[in-house]
């Protein structure tokens, strides 16, 4: 008998952005939830899912002025927290290869929360990247909930991707 889904799969659609900001095989996943909740993880496709990279360190320091561990968010109306563009970095993750890669947030919208627990343990973040290895918590405004995965694509969307990557390098 087949497992049951779980909760990424039933309450979640996939939404992907392949080759961020020109990164080839940079892809990140959105999981947009059916109350328009979105985290954000690596994609499947990741070089950092791959190959078997060793991460050394992640970096939610942004810049000397801009930490994420530093968003705090209160109340009702979430505030305090920092908003987010399209092309927005999270995190910054060094590989012990040397190779370096920026996580961007790829939807407009507040910060909810990041993950401090792949600080600890950044081994979830391959192990587990759709669950507990996820990287930050982004609310889009409710108006712009809609159109938020406009330039996102499907899971079927981003498979013809991988096939047509896949078909180009063999």
């Amino acid at each position: 008998m087949a497992a049951p889904p779980g909760v990424t799969e039933r309450y979640f659609t996939r939404w992907y952005k392949p080759d961020v900001k020109g990164n080839l095989c940079e892809d990140h996943c959105i999981l947009q939830h059916s109350n328009r909740i979105c985290v954000i993880t690596l994609a499947e496709a990741h070089p950092l899912l791959q190959n078997g990279k060793t991460i050394k360190s992640i970096n939610y320091q942004i810049s000397a002025n801009c930490s994420r561990l530093q968003n705090k968010v209160s109340g009702k109306s979430k505030r305090g927290a920092q908003f987010l563009t399209e092309l927005a970095p999270l995190c910054r993750i060094a590989c012990s290869d040397g190779k370096e890669y920026t996580i961007y947030s790829c939807i407009r919208g507040r910060l909810m929360e990041v993950n401090e627990n792949i600080l600890d343990n950044p081994a979830i973040l391959q192990e587990k990247p759709s669950t507990e290895g996820y990287i930050a918590v982004v609310l889009p405004k409710f108006e712009e909930s809609k159109t938020i995965t406009q330039g996102l694509l499907t899971q079927k969307e981003y498979e013809e991707v991988l096939l047509k990557r896949f078909n180009s390098t063999s």
